[in-house]
């Protein structure tokens, strides 16, 4: 088990499932952890049953609703103020929504500016943190959902067709599409200390999609008892986060701790460089500016 002692670790979505599953074990290896959540109530539960089951005290929260860009830079500008750095950034947090389109507050829609651009604009205001830390990790947990998905750019907010799960799937793609990218702009920027990596956890017996409604929710349902535990499914992001035999490793889709091919005719070079430039203009930042 690596000692995570000297290590600030922020994990978002981690009052639930997975993401609790990697905050607690990231603790216990010694890690200061620092969970951004959106709900203070759930947010006290896990801050508190991270610290009985570590006997790690540092366990920290922020808050934020990742699908609100005003709130994103809001939380991003605290972290600054109170962390000098931060070793590993676990974009975790995510949803599938039901079979009506929602906007957010930013007038995006709602699966969009929660799993992709959201973490993207995170990821970018939070990037010299990570880029202070000696080798700094960033994860994005993506999903082999991604192959049920119907990527568009000249719909990227899905106002001609919406399906919950196709927008589920297209977002996982992008959230894949966005490490690579995100890997091929450091080397070419010749940042050498941070990595970014993204995975599949699994089939994972969580309340995820439960409120997705009609035949999704009906075929997540019947699948629920076949799903793998969240300890599981937790494994390849606490190995991305963590493990030394990655410390290296940039631009990879990992499933049970091995990195696999992403296979989308949609991701190509071009798309992603396109997607880049587009979740830059819908969210008003610039990485390495």
């Amino acid at each position: 088990m690596p000692d995570l002692q000297n290590q600030t670790i922020l994990i978002t979505g981690a009052t639930s499932g997975i993401g609790e599953i990697t905050a607690r074990e990231l603790a216990r290896q010694g890690a200061h952890v620092v969970i951004l959540a959106r709900n203070a109530d759930k947010a006290a539960r896990s801050q508190q049953l991270v610290r009985q089951a570590t006997g790690n005290e540092r366990v920290d929260v922020v808050f934020a609703d990742l699908s609100n860009l005003a709130q994103v830079q809001a939380v991003a500008e605290e972290i600054k103020t109170k962390y000098p750095r931060l070793d590993v950034l676990v974009n975790n947090a995510g949803l599938m929504l039901g079979a009506e389109r929602q906007l957010s507050a930013d007038g995006y829609e709602l699966t969009l500016a929660s799993n992709h651009l959201g973490p993207f604009l995170l990821t970018s205001l939070l990037f010299d943190l990570v880029k202070a830390a000696p080798a700094g990790r960033i994860v994005n947990v993506a999903s082999m959902a991604y192959k049920f998905s119907r990527p568009t750019l000249d719909d990227l907010q899905s106002e001609r067709d919406y399906s919950a799960a196709f927008e589920y799937g297209t977002t996982k793609l992008f959230n894949i599409m966005f490490t690579q990218e995100l890997a091929r702009r450091m080397r070419a920027a010749d940042i050498e200390n941070v990595t970014t990596n993204c995975l599949h956890p699994g089939a994972v017996a969580t309340g995820y999609g439960s409120h997705s409604g009609g035949w999704l929710g009906a075929v997540i349902g019947l699948a629920r008892p076949f799903m793998i535990s969240p300890e599981k499914g937790a494994e390849t992001s606490i190995f991305l986060a963590s493990d030394p035999s990655v410390a290296r490793v940039s631009g990879g889709f990992f499933d049970k701790k091995k990195a696999v091919p992403v296979k989308s005719s949609f991701n190509t070079p071009a798309n992603s460089q396109r997607l880049w430039e587009l979740s830059e203009e819908l969210t008003g930042t610039r990485f390495f500016s």
